[in-house]
């Protein structure tokens, strides 16, 4: 199903994180954060390769010791996706990761100590070739911003992230990102916003602490759909009290409806009622895990009736519309008749047939256009 409508991206400066470009019109990455213990380097390596399979392009990994720091050396050389280490205060724990291979490194300048520690951060990240990125946090302002501002509000967050690139500025350095946090998603949006028209460095966006897989992926998807829809916004991070992998689901939902990237199967279901020929939920949940390791872009419509099924079914690429028996439609043309019982088998080879032919078909692509 195509739209006419593109989103006319904020023109911002590229950084490298790895091998992943953020900002200069590189498509949007999506990141998460591991919640395992870092020192416990299986568990850790685990859920970094769990993360990557189901789409991230970026893993941040929290190194508030430097026994952390050792573990995160351990976990960068058994992994192949670009890791940031999240640092908090102790500067040394900065020097460490660097050292040990990170990507990027997650710091608050001004909270790290005072000059002479920040300027050690940054000559390191310099020497490495790794940037920075600042994470402005409503949780976490300074005393004195809390003081002049009485709470956290958009101008609050907007001058505390000019006060860490006023430190990184004078130290000649421009290899960075920022953030700015908050868990309501008007003051994120807003603060967002300003600081866009201000600088031109690449935007991390995220609602924090969003809240549980449902209202959390609901915050998220209106926070970062305004700023998204808006052009703002080259890196995101949709945060949940979750399995992280759910993290990286929602945010490539998030971008796949905006039409900013795709991956995998898009679904496009009913959500059914009692004219339904088939149980249109269980079909979707099924047909849902049974897809769920498919990265080629495919839109499949499942609708239950004959009302609005044959006019969605015959826009996806294939899709079943309800009736006595069920019709099939691929590529807007009615191909087979299916009973209910064979509907998600049926289904599932048919969407794999498809796959593996336009995977033939992009690859193949791909080498006449490098020949």
């Amino acid at each position: 199903m195509q739209s006419h409508h593109v989103i006319e991206r904020r023109q911002s400066r590229q950084i490298m994180v790895g091998n992943v470009p953020v900002g200069g019109g590189a498509p949007i990455s999506v990141q998460s954060m591991t919640n395992t213990e870092t020192r416990d380097v299986d568990a850790t390596v685990a859920q970094i390769e769990a993360l990557q399979k189901a789409g991230a392009d970026i893993v941040r990994v929290s190194v508030p010791t430097l026994d952390a720091a050792e573990a995160f050396g351990k976990i960068r050389k058994r992994v192949d996706i670009p890791l940031v280490a999240d640092i908090h205060f102790n500067y040394k724990c900065a020097l460490a990761s660097a050292e040990q291979g990170a990507d990027c490194l997650r710091i608050n300048p001004g909270n790290i100590g005072g000059e002479k520690k920040i300027r050690e951060v940054i000559e390191c990240a310099k020497h490495h070739g790794v940037p920075i990125r600042v994470g402005v946090n409503a949780g976490s302002l300074e005393k004195d911003l809390q003081e002049k501002y009485g709470e956290p509000n958009a101008d609050a967050l907007v001058e505390s992230a000019q006060r860490h690139i006023e430190i990184l500025d004078r130290h000649n350095f421009d290899q960075f990102k920022i953030s700015l946090k908050a868990s309501e998603v008007f003051m994120t949006v807003e603060a967002y916003r300003k600081l866009a028209a201000m600088i031109d460095q690449p935007l991390h966006l995220g609602i924090t602490e969003a809240g549980g897989p449902r209202a959390g992926s609901v915050k998220s998807a209106i926070g970062l759909g305004m700023l998204l829809a808006d052009g703002i916004g080259d890196t995101i991070r949709v945060s949940l009290a979750a399995d992280p992998v759910e993290e990286i689901k929602v945010g490539w939902d998030i971008l796949k409806s905006l039409h900013l990237r795709n991956r995998g199967i898009n679904l496009i279901a009913c959500p059914s009622c009692s004219r339904q020929n088939f149980d249109v939920i269980k079909t979707v949940n099924q047909l849902e895990a049974r897809l769920e390791d498919i990265d080629e872009p495919l839109d499949v419509a499942v609708i239950g009736c004959v009302v609005n099924g044959p006019g969605e079914a015959r826009e996806a690429a294939i899709g079943v519309a309800g009736g006595r028996p069920n019709s099939v439609y691929v590529d807007g043309g009615i191909q087979h008749k299916l009973r209910n019982e064979e509907l998600v088998d049926q289904l599932e080879q048919m969407v794999r047939r498809r796959v593996a032919r336009a995977r033939e078909e992009r690859l193949a692509a791909e080498e006449k256009k490098s020949a």
